[in-house]
């Protein structure tokens, strides 16, 4: 599916793996993110068998006039999640909107997980 919009000189459609990917590059440019997280344990599999794309972890939502996005990401062990996900909705809503000129109505953020990294060893 795409998103159309009227322009001056005619129609431009945004589709949605291209919106899914920009939201994703927006959110990891956020401190505390480590990643994103697999919508469902079937693409958890299949996303061991390829390289990382930016649209893991994103589901857009097409409404009349704007789109709305859902987020599923891992932090980092001992940030504020409720800042990193504030900071995340803020980040991709501002980017949606400055690159794409696309209305954002509403941008969920999931957590998925925690990832907690060992100290190195002496």
């Amino acid at each position: 599916m795409a998103q159309e919009i009227q322009g001056q000189y005619g129609k431009i459609f945004i589709h949605e793996g291209v919106i899914a990917t920009v939201s994703g590059l927006a959110a990891m440019e956020c401190y505390g993110l480590v990643g994103m997280a697999p919508r469902n344990i079937q693409e958890g599999l299949s996303d061991l068998l390829r390289r990382e794309n930016f649209e893991r972890g994103v589901d857009i939502q097409f409404g009349e006039d704007s789109i709305s996005v859902q987020l599923y990401i891992v932090v980092e062990y001992g940030v504020k999640i409720s800042e990193v996900a504030r900071n995340v909705q803020e980040r991709v809503k501002y980017v949606i909107e400055t690159m794409l000129g696309l209305k954002v109505d509403r941008i969920n953020v999931k957590v998925q997980g925690v990832r907690v990294t060992r100290p190195k060893r002496k």
